[in-house]
């Protein structure tokens, strides 16, 4: 999928066609497995559409690296907060495979909010997007076990025993590797 289909589909949800031309240009890129997309302290200036592979987005503290997310293809990923504030990024985002990306430059989606009711109601969409996963985790530190968390995540993205290492699992659900290989031999998939 790319973003003219994403928006088709998700935002617009086929309600109209969308011209075959977007409000804004979107550029196509790819990216290596291990290289790093967004760098600590840098100005996020894109919003980048995975269109294959997977992507992590971490953060830093106490010196130690923490995994916030993964993305898989058809999700958007940014450091958003920098993008929003064009403040100095506390985010990482580092490609886990070799992926390809469509991505949106933020001049030109300031530029198409101007005059284009599609390109306000796909920023509306993905800003929300952002907004209900960043709850969805969050109430899931705070109500699930580590197990559950594990259950959930490979029920809802099953290619990710096969694609990412298991102590970045483990990073992902706030455990040490030991405790997911604990909890690993008592679930099976």
């Amino acid at each position: 999928m790319h973003i003219h289909n994403y928006i088709n589909n998700t935002v617009l949800k086929n309600t109209f066609e969308l011209s075959s031309k977007l409000p804004f240009p979107t550029y196509e890129h790819s990216i290596k497995k291990h290289e790093i997309i967004t760098p600590f302290g840098s100005i996020e200036d894109k919003a980048i559409f995975l269109i294959e592979g997977i992507i992590e987005s971490a953060i830093e503290s106490n010196g130690e690296i923490k995994i916030i997310d993964f993305v898989f293809p058809n999700n958007f990923i940014c450091s958003y907060t920098s993008f929003l504030m064009n403040s100095p990024s506390d985010i990482q985002t580092k490609a886990l495979t070799d992926c390809k990306v469509e991505y949106i430059l933020k001049s030109d989606l300031e530029k198409a909010y101007q005059n284009s009711i599609v390109a306000n109601k796909f920023g509306k969409h993905v800003a929300e997007q952002f907004l209900i996963k960043k709850i969805k985790r969050e109430n899931e530190f705070l109500t699930q076990t580590a197990e559950e968390r594990y259950v959930d995540l490979i029920n809802q993205n099953p290619e990710i025993i096969k694609n990412i290492p298991v102590h970045k699992i483990a990073k992902y659900l706030g455990i040490h590797p030991e405790s997911l290989s604990r909890i690993r031999s008592k679930v099976y998939f």
